[in-house]
């Protein structure tokens, strides 16, 4: 194991580690189980062009061969995170690229059974740090739907910029959606975005 990846994060009870097939089971349990609550945020695809074929929806077996691929080829981090050493959700940063630019976009999703524990930011708080300080990136954005309130919790919560609307952005819930863009370069987190979370906690003193 590198610094980079394959890796393992880790604060308190919330870990990310690198999605497995074997973790089949437990995905497809927590998925399933909170259908209702991801499917407003959930990417679709278009209607497909006459004349085409309907994309057919990847098995896990190709999700995951496809995610680890692209993380071997330095495109994407693909993991799931753990709460007390249960799978609750899935965190991965895709669209990573280099050259003059250096950038990837976080995406996540958690068990409903655990929102407003910390899970999320502490787990976005990691793969942060480790994207400026490991990987080498210089910014990470996450685009949220205006009326994903909880997700927008969690990059208020860590101090994201707001940068404004991308109209019509991605193909979410059945239909084109607009999302908010909310960033952070290395720069706006010299001490580390985990440390800013922890002090941001209520009766944590601050230095």
């Amino acid at each position: 194991m590198n610094a980079v990846w394959p890796v393992e994060l880790a604060d308190g009870d919330t870990m990310l580690r690198p999605i497995r097939l074997r973790d089949h089971r437990a995905w497809r349990e927590v998925n399933q189980r909170n259908r209702n609550w991801l499917r407003p945020w959930e990417a679709t695809v278009p209607p497909t062009p006459p004349g085409h074929l309907p994309p057919q929806r990847p098995t896990y077996r190709q999700m995951v061969r496809h995610l680890r691929a692209e993380a071997h080829a330095g495109r994407m981090l693909p993991f799931v995170v753990l709460y007390q050493g249960r799978l609750v959700g899935q965190l991965t940063v895709a669209g990573i690229t280099w050259g003059s630019m250096c950038s990837g976009h976080i995406g996540y999703w958690v068990d409903q059974a655990v929102a407003g524990r910390g899970v999320t930011p502490t787990a976005v708080a990691l793969t942060v740090d480790h994207c400026f300080r490991n990987v080498g990136l210089h910014r990470v954005e996450v685009c949220i739907r205006p009326e994903n309130a909880p997700s927008r919790r969690v990059v208020e919560k860590l101090g994201f910029r707001e940068e404004g609307v991308r109209p019509r952005y991605l193909h979410i819930d059945g239909a084109w959606r607009d999302h908010l863009v909310f960033a952070l370069t290395a720069e706006e987190v010299p001490e580390g975005l985990l440390t800013r979370w922890h002090q941001a906690q209520p009766g944590t003193p601050h230095k």
